[in-house]
């Protein structure tokens, strides 16, 4: 047998030739007929693959040994024993190798202690060692092929011999020795994947400071002063020398400076400049900015972000968020402002002002918003983000996903670049309000620019700036004027929204998608309460106004003996209530207009005197046929005495005398005797 282009071959010579003596059985593998018959693959269901003829001088014909049937592969390695081949197993491994792709995946992921990946042809490597190994484990759960080949039991000998010609063909590092090769296939088996990493890579005795110790300069590093690095030094040295005592503040375990000791059972000792590297370690200094720095810094420092774009159509999201105005009242207070801004188009689309940050500031700025959305005939926004703060009360109404808006996103406490909001307010304040107003900043700021000057009072107290102050309402009105300034500006995409301004990329860019806001359900979180008395099955009074039921139907959903309803409301910039919705309990009842009035005096009257007349008759008349329609039926009750009588009397003809006949005057209605009731009376005596 030999090799013919990475492919174990067999010759023509070697599967037909007949080597039995003379007289004997002949113990040639197959005969000419049948491979003629197997290497043409007629009227045959079985073919050998031939991967090389013999026409050429000097050339024979080379048969693949993995394409030969299983009863001539017995006869094969019955023939050629010396070759220590088992052709049973060689053909089965090599249909069933695969590079094991969850190997390739642990190997490219796994991390040392100190951080450091496998090497890259390491890996290859260990993916080939162990997709050999998994091919080795799928051969002891086929039954019928290790009856076939070894009769049932396992011999590591052959195994160790069909696996060997891997090593040619794949390239594995596996051992060739049976006893070394059943080690490896059984550590594989109860350790996996980690079997095959060489303790080598683990080994840290090359490293002066172990992970111990360097865990130890780092709680050095951590306490509260945050010291310098030759402190951290000066303190280490103290520690390995017995000066002082370093312990566990959780557990109180003293440290034992005997586990810090090198090789030879001496003090460690270590340069500044060591102490410096590991201090200065990236990974480690994000370790150390976690306990030195605040939650803030630290996110924005350190932290991974998501990279997002903002969405294509104005009000797929909303994002709200509340900020201290820059310039101070009168009293050293800045005024509270709560914005709600569209993150496509960048437009405050919402805002609201107060002394104090309370809820009623986020519910103000709410219905700002609702009212501008109503005033432009804007449909409901598809998502709001908020954060936290203030909203947290109405996370099960208002903010709850599918009660008002479709998505609700809460955003991660301290974590302010996640908000759209807090972009937006950067954006309004280092643009518009520091074009429009002096000493718009923070004294830290990065730029220079940004910084506004302040000057101290050296005074007895020795805290007190220099700072123009403006009243209150002089604050709010310029912020008001601002947002309008900031919506008209041209939109900072101007490659995608050319020569627009924010509110024109609100207007025209609005989301096909979205539905119409849903009053009924809004007002009650967001508008005004009061409780009321439904009067004359027409009408409730809100605010000193009275409001018309939408039908007279309407009082039938009342409960029972209640005539009164919560009224929800919501009055436009003018005070004007254009709508009532009113509820009993958490059940909707009716949507409620203004109810007006008609100048009773006909040449007076308008041509909405008219329209509002034609309206009240229109309900009045819808109250008669209610009443006419459902008019309850009126019963004869037969008392008990003349129902037994009734039931005695045997039933007889009787000669019902006829009625009494009236001349009918002009223009009366036709009379019917069966409507007298006197004459019923006497009608049903004479029958008993």
């Amino acid at each position: 047998m030999e090799y013919y282009n990475g492919i174990l071959c067999i010759s023509h010579d070697d599967l037909t030739r007949n080597d039995a003596p003379e007289g004997k059985p002949s113990d040639a593998i197959m005969g000419e007929s049948n491979y003629k018959k197997l290497a043409s693959g007629k009227k045959c269901k079985e073919k050998i693959n031939v991967v090389r003829d013999a026409r050429g001088l000097g050339r024979y014909a080379l048969v693949e040994v993995s394409s030969i049937p299983s009863r001539f592969l017995q006869l094969v390695n019955q023939k050629y024993p010396n070759q220590g081949i088992n052709m049973i197993l060689r053909k089965w491994f090599d249909e069933h190798y695969y590079p094991d792709t969850e190997a390739r995946e642990v190997y490219s992921s796994f991390r040392f202690d100190n951080g450091k990946p496998i090497p890259a042809e390491t890996q290859i490597e260990y993916v080939t060692n162990a997709s050999v190994l998994g091919a080795v484990i799928s051969l002891f759960n086929d039954r019928k092929i290790m009856k076939k080949a070894m009769g049932g039991r396992v011999r590591w000998d052959e195994m160790a011999e069909a696996v060997a010609y891997y090593q040619e063909k794949y390239g594995h590092t596996l051992p060739g020795n049976p006893a070394r090769f059943k080690e490896k296939v059984q550590q594989f088996q109860s350790g996996g994947y980690g079997a095959l990493i060489s303790k080598k890579f683990r080994n840290q005795n090359t490293r002066k400071v172990s992970v111990q110790i360097e865990k130890l300069i780092l709680s050095i590093a951590a306490q509260p002063t945050n010291p310098y690095n030759n402190t951290i030094h000066e303190l280490f040295t103290q520690f390995m020398s017995g000066e002082i005592d370093i312990c566990d503040p959780q557990t109180g375990e003293l440290f034992d400076r005997k586990d810090f000791f090198d090789k030879k059972g001496k003090p460690l000792e270590l340069s500044e400049a060591t102490i410096w590297n590991y201090v200065n370690n990236p990974k480690n200094q994000i370790l150390l900015g976690k306990l030195r720095n605040t939650q803030w810094d630290f996110n924005n420092k350190y932290t991974p972000h998501h990279n997002r774009h903002s969405p294509f159509f104005s009000f797929s999201k909303i994002s709200l968020d509340d900020r201290d105005l820059p310039r101070k009242a009168h009293g050293g207070q800045r005024p509270k402002a709560y914005y709600v801004y569209d993150v496509t188009s960048g437009c405050v689309i919402g805002y609201a002002h107060s002394r104090t940050k309370d809820v009623d500031l986020f519910i103000d700025c709410v219905r700002n918003m609702f009212r501008t959305i109503e005033r432009n005939g804007w449909c409901m926004p598809a998502q709001a983000e908020v954060e936290h703060h203030l909203v947290n009360n109405f996370a099960d109404g208002l903010m709850k996903a599918g009660v008002v808006f479709p998505f609700v996103r809460w955003c991660n406490p301290g974590n302010s670049q996640e908000k759209r909001a807090e972009h937006g307010n950067r954006a309004k304040k280092y643009g518009v309000e520091k074009n429009n107003h002096v000493g718009i900043g923070r004294w830290y700021n990065k730029k220079e620019v940004n910084r506004p000057k302040i000057d101290k009072e050296y005074d007895e107290l020795n805290n007190t700036y220099k700072e123009k102050t403006f009243s209150y309402e002089e604050l709010v009105a310029d912020d008001i004027r601002d947002i309008y300034e900031y919506n008209n500006e041209n939109h900072p995409n101007n490659k995608l929204y050319p020569n627009m301004t924010r509110w024109q990329v609100l207007c025209d860019n609005m989301n096909p998608d979205l539905r119409p806001m849903d009053k009924a359900i809004l007002y009650r979180f967001i508008g005004e309460h009061t409780q009321t008395t439904i009067r004359r099955t027409q009408y409730m009074q809100v605010a000193n106004r009275k409001f018309a039921l939408s039908s007279p139907n309407v009082v039938e959903a009342l409960a029972s003996n209640d005539y009164k309803v919560d009224a929800y409301y919501l009055p436009d910039e003018e005070g004007n209530i254009d709508e009532v919705y009113i509820y009993q309990g958490d059940s909707y009842i009716d949507t409620c207009k203004p109810l007006g009035s008609y100048n009773e005096a006909t040449c007076e009257q308008t041509d909405e005197d008219v329209t509002e007349y034609i309206e009240q008759s229109k309900y009045v008349s819808q109250f008669r046929k209610m009443v006419k329609d459902e008019k309850i039926q009126k019963v004869v009750i037969i008392p008990k005495e003349e129902k037994e009588a009734l039931e005695s009397v045997e039933a007889k003809a009787v000669m019902i005398p006829a009625p009494v006949e009236h001349e009918e005057e002009e223009g009366a209605e036709e009379y019917n005797p069966f409507l007298n009731s006197d004459y019923m009376k006497s009608y049903a005596r004479a029958a008993l």
